[in-house]
């Protein structure tokens, strides 16, 4: 069921607000701050232009690193990213996290809020995973009424990113650039578009991605993602624990454009190196940012891309495997 926590006027002027409150997103070249790099960072005020924090890796803490976290916040310009907020389930949405989350973001005075279109548990299980919506009218609704919550606790226009997909629900009928445009326009919210996520989910389902940011609505861009992704033969997983891959530098070279230049991140969570290297891969934007090579010689790259398959798994898919999705309803990628 929606949550209503106000008139339906003040949502619709709270929405035309948002609409004039963009954050400003032109932050350069950042990347997700992780707890191994804390003494680097603090010792060498390495030249990066913001860092992201993990929202839940901080909000519940009152030690060294909230403590970190605030000497950071004090020298660099910081995001909150969160993995927890799951605005597409049917559980209550849980006000005291987003409160918490709300002092914490006041505390860094964190220049936006993001998370994921997702939900990540039901009836208090979490998953821990990033779990995908059925697209359609009726979750649009819901993730409507949710949205406009959140945003009234939070006191500032939520962000939200487009996740990595690994199969496709029958009773979709929007595409996703079209729901999360719906979605912004009904809400005011902005977007984080994952170009990492965009390769992923468009491979898994057999999809151009390309078209997919054709359709994308950029004028609610206030950053984009970077991150590594392992090939597993029928799928692509998104493991953010390697280099960004040839075709995911050709998909952002036209993202960026198209974003305007926004805010560029990126992830690296499992295999994680030396800061140097860390730094070093995303200051590789620069020749893509600056490349102005149209859309068509983009997509001509992206297909001319040969897709290396990869050994090993640093994450567990087990459900990936075919019989498991044959004996489901839910339709594979």
């Amino acid at each position: 069921m929606p949550e209503a926590t106000a008139a339906s006027g003040d949502k619709a002027a709270t929405a035309q607000q948002n609409k004039g409150t963009r954050p400003q997103s032109a932050l350069g070249l950042g990347v997700g701050l992780r707890n191994t790099h804390f003494d680097h960072i603090l010792a060498e005020q390495p030249a990066v232009d913001w860092f992201e924090a993990i929202s839940e890796n901080f909000m519940d803490s009152g030690g060294r690193p909230r403590a970190v976290l605030r000497q950071i916040a004090q020298r660099y310009p910081l995001v909150l990213h969160g993995v927890s907020l799951s605005i597409g389930s049917t559980d209550p949405l849980d006000r005291g996290y987003v409160q918490r989350l709300r002092r914490l973001a006041d505390e860094v005075d964190a220049r936006w809020v993001s998370d994921h279109l997702c939900w990540t548990g039901v009836l208090g299980i979490n998953s821990h995973d990033l779990l995908p919506l059925p697209l359609n009218a009726e979750v649009l609704a819901h993730v409507t009424s949710r949205v406009h919550a959140v945003q009234e606790w939070l006191g500032r226009p939520l962000v939200l990113e487009n996740p990595s997909t690994y199969l496709r629900f029958r009773d979709s009928t929007l595409g996703e650039p079209d729901f999360l445009r719906a979605l912004c326009e009904a809400t005011g919210c902005q977007l984080l578009l994952d170009v990492n996520n965009v390769f992923v989910s468009c491979y898994n389902a057999g999809t151009d991605a390309q078209a997919y940011l054709d359709a994308f609505p950029f004028e609610r861009v206030v950053q984009l993602h970077l991150a590594g992704h392992q090939h597993c033969g029928t799928h692509i997983v998104d493991t953010h624990d390697r280099a960004v891959s040839e075709p995911v530098w050709q998909l952002f070279r036209c993202a960026w454009q198209r974003s305007g230049g926004a805010a560029t991140l990126l992830e690296w969570d499992g295999n994680v190196p030396a800061f140097p290297q860390l730094h070093a891969e995303v200051l590789r934007a620069r020749q893509f940012m600056h490349d102005a090579s149209p859309a068509h010689a983009t997509a001509a790259a992206l297909a001319a891309t040969p897709a290396a398959v990869d050994e090993g798994l640093s994450t567990p898919v087990d459900f990936l495997v075919p019989d498991v999705m044959q004996r489901s309803r839910l339709q594979p990628a």
